[in-house]
């Protein structure tokens, strides 16, 4: 990724100054997602954090909210498919013919006591 002259990866000029070109760059390209990991880590309060990334501090609390709800989405995801995966198919398949092999068995011993 190609930066502009003068500038940092922070969007910060060489000088300290926020450059405000930056601000878009930072909202898609992973910028969103370093500044709302920044956030988390709690090594400055979400004020200070803010005005240092250039961001109104509602603006990072609904990325976070966005980040951590693509979490949770993520993760239910992976359970999901988990248990959607062939070998875990096969074991179910395995599993229900032991308990219509024991079903069987049971009702058959049951007939059968029933009869004497």
């Amino acid at each position: 990724m190609s930066q502009k002259p003068g500038t940092q990866q922070s969007g910060r000029r060489e000088g300290g100054e926020r450059d405000p070109s930056s601000d878009a760059e930072a909202a898609f390209g992973g910028g969103k997602i370093r500044i709302v990991l920044a956030g988390l880590r709690g090594e400055d309060s979400i004020a200070e954090h803010c005005r240092r990334e250039g961001i109104a501090q509602s603006l990072y609390y609904s990325w976070s909210k966005e980040f951590l709800e693509a979490g949770k989405r993520r993760l239910a995801g992976d359970t999901a498919r988990q248990a959607t995966s062939p070998e875990v198919k096969e074991k179910l398949r395995a599993e229900a013919a032991a308990l219509k092999e024991a079903v069987a068995d049971l009702t058959l011993e049951n007939r059968l006591l029933k009869k004497a």
